[in-house]
Protein backbone atom coordinates (compact mmCIF):
# COMPACT_ATOMS: atom_id res chain seq x y z
CA UNK A 1 0.00 0.00 0.00
CA UNK A 2 0.90 3.21 -0.43
CA UNK A 3 0.28 6.99 1.15
CA UNK A 4 -2.49 7.00 -0.77
CA UNK A 5 -4.29 3.87 0.25
CA UNK A 6 -3.59 2.26 -3.26
CA UNK A 7 -1.42 -1.20 -3.87
CA UNK A 8 1.22 -0.07 -6.81
CA UNK A 9 2.87 2.88 -7.87
CA UNK A 10 0.65 4.19 -10.86
CA UNK A 11 3.03 2.97 -13.34
CA UNK A 12 1.32 0.08 -14.28
CA UNK A 13 -1.39 2.35 -15.81
CA UNK A 14 1.68 4.30 -18.09
CA UNK A 15 2.91 1.02 -19.42
CA UNK A 16 -0.37 -0.07 -19.65
CA UNK A 17 -0.59 -3.08 -17.59
CA UNK A 18 -3.66 -2.05 -16.19
CA UNK A 19 -6.74 0.06 -18.02
CA UNK A 20 -7.17 3.50 -17.01
CA UNK A 21 -10.17 3.64 -14.92
CA UNK A 22 -13.05 6.10 -16.26
CA UNK A 23 -12.91 9.40 -14.47
CA UNK A 24 -15.02 9.84 -11.18
CA UNK A 25 -18.57 12.06 -11.69
CA UNK A 26 -18.59 14.72 -9.73
CA UNK A 27 -21.92 14.52 -7.04
CA UNK A 28 -24.91 17.00 -7.99
CA UNK A 29 -24.38 20.26 -6.28
CA UNK A 30 -26.72 23.13 -7.42
CA UNK A 31 -25.19 25.16 -5.17
CA UNK A 32 -21.89 24.53 -6.79
CA UNK A 33 -23.38 24.92 -10.05
CA UNK A 34 -25.02 27.79 -9.54
CA UNK A 35 -21.66 29.63 -8.36
CA UNK A 36 -19.85 29.02 -11.49
CA UNK A 37 -23.02 30.02 -13.72
CA UNK A 38 -22.81 33.39 -11.71
CA UNK A 39 -19.18 33.33 -11.76
CA UNK A 40 -19.08 33.26 -15.46
CA UNK A 41 -22.27 35.49 -15.84
CA UNK A 42 -20.78 38.20 -13.84
CA UNK A 43 -17.18 38.18 -16.35
CA UNK A 44 -19.89 38.21 -19.27
CA UNK A 45 -21.72 40.72 -17.78
CA UNK A 46 -18.52 43.52 -17.51
CA UNK A 47 -16.75 42.23 -20.62
CA UNK A 48 -19.64 43.71 -22.48
CA UNK A 49 -20.97 46.58 -19.72
CA UNK A 50 -16.97 47.61 -20.71
CA UNK A 51 -16.99 47.37 -24.49
CA UNK A 52 -21.16 48.14 -25.42
CA UNK A 53 -21.08 50.91 -23.05
CA UNK A 54 -17.77 52.79 -23.74
CA UNK A 55 -18.29 53.28 -27.67
CA UNK A 56 -21.55 54.96 -26.70
CA UNK A 57 -20.27 56.34 -24.17
CA UNK A 58 -16.83 57.84 -26.19
CA UNK A 59 -19.22 59.33 -28.23
CA UNK A 60 -21.70 61.12 -26.00
CA UNK A 61 -19.25 63.12 -23.42
CA UNK A 62 -16.21 64.34 -22.60
CA UNK A 63 -16.72 64.46 -19.08
CA UNK A 64 -15.38 61.65 -16.86
CA UNK A 65 -18.93 61.50 -15.72
CA UNK A 66 -20.46 58.37 -17.79
CA UNK A 67 -17.39 56.61 -16.96
CA UNK A 68 -18.11 56.89 -13.23
CA UNK A 69 -21.19 55.86 -14.15
CA UNK A 70 -19.99 52.33 -15.70
CA UNK A 71 -18.14 51.70 -12.91
CA UNK A 72 -21.02 52.19 -10.12
CA UNK A 73 -23.32 49.53 -13.05
CA UNK A 74 -20.21 47.24 -12.73
CA UNK A 75 -20.30 47.28 -9.14
CA UNK A 76 -23.79 47.11 -8.57
CA UNK A 77 -24.40 43.98 -10.23
CA UNK A 78 -22.16 42.01 -8.06
CA UNK A 79 -24.49 42.38 -4.79
CA UNK A 80 -27.29 41.28 -7.10
CA UNK A 81 -25.58 38.22 -8.25
CA UNK A 82 -24.68 37.26 -4.61
CA UNK A 83 -28.06 37.44 -3.24
CA UNK A 84 -29.52 35.25 -6.60
CA UNK A 85 -26.37 32.94 -5.71
CA UNK A 86 -27.26 33.49 -1.75
CA UNK A 87 -30.93 31.47 -1.96
CA UNK A 88 -29.24 28.64 -3.76
CA UNK A 89 -26.98 28.10 -0.93
CA UNK A 90 -29.06 28.26 1.60
CA UNK A 91 -30.24 24.25 0.25
CA UNK A 92 -28.34 21.17 2.87
CA UNK A 93 -26.96 18.90 1.59
CA UNK A 94 -29.40 16.61 0.45
CA UNK A 95 -31.84 18.87 -1.44
CA UNK A 96 -28.41 20.28 -3.45
CA UNK A 97 -28.47 16.75 -4.84
CA UNK A 98 -32.25 16.62 -5.35
CA UNK A 99 -32.71 16.25 -9.06
CA UNK A 100 -36.24 17.68 -9.08
CA UNK A 101 -34.36 21.06 -8.80
CA UNK A 102 -33.55 20.83 -11.85
CA UNK A 103 -36.29 22.79 -13.71
CA UNK A 104 -35.76 25.77 -11.26
CA UNK A 105 -32.00 25.58 -11.82
CA UNK A 106 -32.78 25.96 -15.96
CA UNK A 107 -35.22 28.58 -15.61
CA UNK A 108 -33.04 30.61 -13.15
CA UNK A 109 -29.91 30.01 -15.21
CA UNK A 110 -31.92 31.33 -18.36
CA UNK A 111 -32.95 34.73 -16.35
CA UNK A 112 -29.07 35.59 -15.43
CA UNK A 113 -27.80 35.02 -19.14
CA UNK A 114 -30.72 36.93 -20.21
CA UNK A 115 -29.49 39.86 -17.47
CA UNK A 116 -26.29 38.83 -17.92
CA UNK A 117 -26.22 39.28 -21.90
CA UNK A 118 -29.21 41.72 -22.18
CA UNK A 119 -28.67 44.25 -19.66
CA UNK A 120 -25.41 46.05 -21.24
CA UNK A 121 -27.10 45.95 -24.37
CA UNK A 122 -30.20 47.44 -23.08
CA UNK A 123 -27.97 50.18 -20.75
CA UNK A 124 -26.31 51.08 -24.10
CA UNK A 125 -29.22 51.82 -25.44
CA UNK A 126 -30.41 54.22 -22.80
CA UNK A 127 -27.47 55.93 -22.83
CA UNK A 128 -28.05 56.37 -26.70
CA UNK A 129 -31.48 57.38 -25.90
CA UNK A 130 -30.58 59.69 -23.23
CA UNK A 131 -28.00 61.41 -25.53
CA UNK A 132 -30.95 61.81 -28.22
CA UNK A 133 -33.50 63.47 -26.22
CA UNK A 134 -30.41 66.18 -24.67
CA UNK A 135 -29.34 67.18 -28.49
CA UNK A 136 -32.59 67.93 -29.74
Amino acid sequence: MTKTGLKGTGNEILSGSVAPSRPIARPLDWRRKVSDSVAYALLVYTALQIFVTINTLRGNSASLLPYMALIVLIAAIVPACRRFEHRWNRLSDAAAADPRFGPAYRRDMVALWVLAIGLPFALAGLFELLAYLIRH
